[in-house]
């Protein structure tokens, strides 16, 4: 059987064209056909022109550079999209002319642009006008300023914490390394312990499989350092104090503290040792240490001191983190009248109160205390402390409320007096441009984002 050949520039689909008999031949006369010529259609361009767009497009592209000097970039909505192209890990600043804070995150940002881009992975630090191209802002659910997102890849994470510098580092740097660490030497432990530095707390696996940790490092990344460390020596055991492996070593440098676990690494009891110890096992409680209450679910032993710092309230602190490793399913933290006078008031304490005290916090608007066991006396606090919890768990307390403002109360009085009169102000002014704008559909300002 013979096939035709088929011309790859031309296809009829037979199937949707109804038969039909060929039409008899046109009459010709001295050789020549009646029939009016149809023009022959031109042949399909060379193969390398059909790519010449693509190409171009391409070059210009690649010819598109960005500074990594250091410098914030300008990005506007005809380069935005070759930025994301070119740079790995791109934090953008969403601003307004007209907006105070982006005013002063300006100089923040300009602080912070060379430290990050002198990471070993490199975050270059951008910045758009987005109520100029408010289509771009759009497209990134931009609807108040200034709004920061990292950009990892293309793919944007809304940025929400510290503005300062160094905090902003602090905190990038999180986002960019990677969820589980694998360490080969000891030098390359002591490497990764020098970089994480003393703000987040560490978790180190020590002859443990990473398959096991590599989920908790992904849904902590934020919270925590993690590694796992193949090959080291006993000087480590030395240095966090374990004896056997597999060993889970949890770190806080902030707090000189640490812990180990040393299994079962399967079921719950892995994740509970890794929650409980994204905290201190003793919590200095202040605005920063409030807010990582809020991610955990446990009640709070809370100490309350004249002043937090002196030497009586040192050894206290010791003894509650004695207690600490022993009641993991309780957070132990204190707080002195002297450093958070307004907080304690809540807990109907005053400077005239005898301290310390000691009660069990829900976090919120309730709290009890242990009957006989209100205060803690001069002498063996430790065993005081031991009484104290006996009496909790057996339900021997005293339920009351809080007198002021409860757990979220607190955090939104985070909020500075400042922030507060500048957001007032703002309302104040979009009230008196919708008043004389009327009917207008001219659309207005967006809300500003307070620190």
């Amino acid at each position: 059987m013979n096939f035709s050949p088929i011309n790859p520039f031309f296809h009829q689909d037979r199937q949707t064209v109804p038969w039909a008999p060929e039409p008899p031949l046109p009459f010709r006369r001295g050789g020549r056909s009646n029939r009016p010529r149809t023009p022959m259609a031109p042949p399909p361009p060379p193969l390398p022109l059909l790519l010449l767009p693509l190409l171009l497009l391409a070059a210009f592209s690649a010819a598109e550079e960005f500074p990594r000097d250091g410098k914030v970039i300008d990005l506007d909505d005809s380069n935005f999209e070759a930025a994301l192209s070119s740079i790995d890990f791109l934090f953008v600043d969403f601003y307004a002319p007209w907006c105070g804070h982006c005013k002063r995150l300006a100089p923040e940002l300009d602080e912070a642009a060379p430290v990050l881009a002198g990471l070993s992975e490199p975050i270059m630090v951008a910045k758009v006008n987005a109520d100029k191209y408010r289509k771009l802002g759009s497209k990134y659910g931009v609807d108040g300023f200034p709004t920061l997102m990292l950009f990892i890849h293309g793919v944007p994470i809304e940025y929400t914490g510290s503005r300062k510098a160094d905090l902003l580092v602090r905190n990038l740097k999180k986002f960019v390394a990677p969820d589980v660490s694998t360490l080969e030497s000891d030098s390359a432990i002591k490497s990764f312990v020098e970089n994480a530095g003393t703000s987040f707390p560490m978790f180190i696996g020590f002859g443990v499989n990473d398959s096991l940790i590599a989920e908790y490092g992904g849904k902590y990344k934020k919270r925590a350092w993690f590694a796992v460390a193949k090959d080291f020596s006993e000087d480590w055991m030395a240095t966090y104090d374990f004896n056997k492996i597999p060993a889970l070593v949890a770190v806080h440098p902030k707090y000189n503290e640490q812990s180990v676990f040393y299994g079962p690494f399967e079921g719950r009891f892995l994740e509970d040792f890794i929650r409980q110890s994204l905290l201190p096992l003793t919590v200095p409680i202040n605005t920063e240490t409030l807010k990582l209450l809020d991610d955990d679910d446990r009640k709070v032993v809370l100490a309350i001191l004249e002043d937090d710092s002196d030497a009586n309230s040192t050894h206290l602190v010791k003894v509650l983190r004695s207690a600490a490793h022993a009641n993991r399913d309780l957070v132990f933290g204190y707080v002195g009248v002297k450093q958070w006078e307004e907080f304690v008031e809540t807990f109907d304490v005053s400077k005239s109160s005898q301290l310390p005290k000691l009660l069990v916090w829900d976090r919120n608007e309730e709290y009890e205390l242990v009957e006989g066991s209100e205060k803690l006396e001069e002498g063996d606090q430790s065993s005081q402390l031991s009484q104290f919890l006996e009496g909790y768990r057996a339900g021997r307390t005293i339920k009351k409320k809080v007198s002021g403002p409860s757990f979220m109360g607190f955090m939104h009085s985070l909020v500075s007096m400042n922030s507060l009169y500048i957001l007032m102000f703002v309302v104040a002014l979009l009230g008196v441009m919708m008043y004389f704008a009327g009917q207008d559909d001219t659309p207005q300002p967006r809300r500003v984002h307070d620190e």
